[in-house]
């Protein structure tokens, strides 16, 4: 005896009924996850992963990272800012450019520990095994606010870690050293 060609056994997890069940979970819970799904319609992984990918087309999609949400207002307030800059560069040209000052800060380590690719040595075969400890970076840290213009540094503040920056400190700061050292260097 001899079976016949046939098309197998018929799919029995992949209905119209579970697609659409599917796609309302899915538009109640954007984070559900293709296992959830599997498990409540009792299927397996493979076909809850059909028909979230190829019968309805959805994709998994992280979410874009910002700063922080802006109001109306705050928005309108850089656009005009951004404008008042175009202006005056507009009307003064480098002069306006030569004149803006940008400061940062970052955390400085009173010692960096040398890396392993930095250590790298010639050697031959007879050579003994060089061996290369890990080490912490130094403990004490410094954060150091640094301001500069076209032509350069103008100011570098540091401060210790056990310190923080206030408002009313980097107000401080701007005025009773920033300012003598534009005048003084400018």
């Amino acid at each position: 005896m001899k079976d016949e060609e046939r098309a197998g056994h018929p799919s029995t997890s992949i209905t119209d009924s579970n697609v659409e069940d599917a796609r309302v979970m899915i538009l109640e819970n954007r984070r559900v996850t293709i296992d959830e799904l599997a498990n409540h319609f009792e299927i397996s992984h493979g076909s809850a992963y059909d028909i979230i990918h190829n019968r309805l087309g959805f994709r998994k999609v992280c979410a874009r990272w910002v700063p922080k949400q802006l109001t109306e207002e705050q928005k309108n307030n850089r656009v005009a800012i951004c404008q008042r800059l175009l202006d005056h560069y507009a009307n003064e040209g480098e002069a306006f450019l030569r004149r803006i000052v940008t400061g940062d800060e970052t955390w400085v380590h009173h010692f960096a520990p040398e890396s392993k690719r930095q250590s790298m040595e010639w050697k031959h075969p007879g050579s003994p095994v060089k061996k290369k400890f890990k080490s912490q970076p130094s403990a004490r840290k410094v954060i150091l606010t640094i301001f500069w213009d076209s032509q350069g540094v103008l100011l570098e503040h540091y401060l210790e870690n056990d310190t923080t920056v206030s408002s009313v400190e980097y107000s401080e700061m701007l005025s009773t050293e920033l300012k003598p050292a534009i005048r003084t260097k400018r």
